[in-house]
């Protein structure tokens, strides 16, 4: 594909005006491929500032940068100007330190962290391994919302790794930070039958709070409410005590220290209850769904607000 003079100069201009630009589908905040978010999780572990561009958004560049660096698939990383490589590079390149390298930081942190598999679950791990034909390791792998999987894999040399009682366990270095205190345990209950996670650095789940409990905690200071609703439904119904919304966008929000107690409205608790889990994956403490919604408040707080 031939790549025409004026998206060149286009693609030209974001590389010499940002270090390290990361092409991908989505934004760093809501990746809409796995690809994509592979590559956010690796750079964010960096601590690094680099420039984004959602080619989701811009079907010229979307194809342009294919022909640009003759790499066919997105996202692509260039740094000075220099295509690095898609998510699995990227990756590797964080774990060698190469990436830290490349972007003057320090040396990865790679201390492995401390964790705990309890013998029920080191049984069943081996016997996999066994299955497997035991040229394998267990992996795990644990995202920035401490989404975690357990895989088995062949070991990589340049993983942060652990042996615990002949099983090698390895992390890449944004999951080693992540997996101090993990413990892995077997489970044949309630839950289910097979390996039971427990990460005490994930945020606490999104907790739910009344219309009565959130109008108390706003007038009193206590807490930030956030109506996720567009203006034209809350130009129907809006409650009476100050809120915040995402009309010029959410990035003023997810600014705030990550402590803040937000809670999240919508028309019936929905909305909010999924942008309340985003803000808790990246990383909020003290996130709250507003049950029932707007709805809820009318009945409960405020009939005066109309029903919709």
């Amino acid at each position: 594909m031939s790549l025409d003079p004026a998206l060149r100069a286009r693609i030209d201009a974001l590389l010499q005006a940002n270090r390290a630009v990361l092409f991908m589908k989505g934004v760093p905040e809501a990746p809409q491929c796995g690809f994509s978010a592979k590559a956010v999780s690796a750079l964010e572990s960096l601590g690094a500032d680099y420039a984004h561009v959602n080619v989701l958004a811009d079907a010229e560049i979307r194809e342009g940068i294919k022909a640009y660096g003759d790499w066919p698939t997105i996202p692509q990383l260039y740094v000075d100007g220099e295509l690095v490589g898609g998510s699995d590079i990227i990756g590797q390149m964080v774990n060698s330190g190469e990436l830290h390298a490349a972007l003057g930081l320090a040396a990865p942190d790679r201390t492995p962290p401390s964790i705990t598999i309890t013998p029920a679950a080191l049984a069943m791990i081996r016997g996999a391994i066994d299955d497997a034909g035991g040229e394998v390791v267990l992996q795990v792998d644990i995202d920035r919302g401490f989404r975690t999987r357990l895989n088995l894999a062949p070991a990589d040399a340049d993983a942060i790794a652990l042996d615990i009682e002949g099983v090698r366990v390895q992390f890449d270095v944004a999951g080693a930070r992540r997996a101090e205190g993990l413990t892995i345990d077997f489970a044949d209950d309630m839950r289910g039958k097979g390996l039971v996670i427990d990460n005490p650095n994930a945020p606490k789940p999104v907790a739910q709070l009344s219309p009565a409990e959130v109008d108390a905690k706003v007038r009193a200071g206590e807490l930030l409410l956030v109506d996720v609703r567009p203006p034209e439904e809350r130009a129907i119904a809006s409650v009476s005590v100050p809120f915040r919304t995402f009309d010029e966008g959410r990035e003023a929000i997810e600014a705030l220290p990550k402590d803040t107690a937000i809670a999240f409205m919508c028309h019936g608790g929905g909305r909010s209850g999924r942008a309340a889990e985003e803000f808790r994956a990246l990383g909020f403490g003290n996130v709250h769904n507003v049950e029932g919604g707007i709805v809820a408040w009318s009945r409960t707080v405020d009939a005066s607000i109309p029903e919709y």
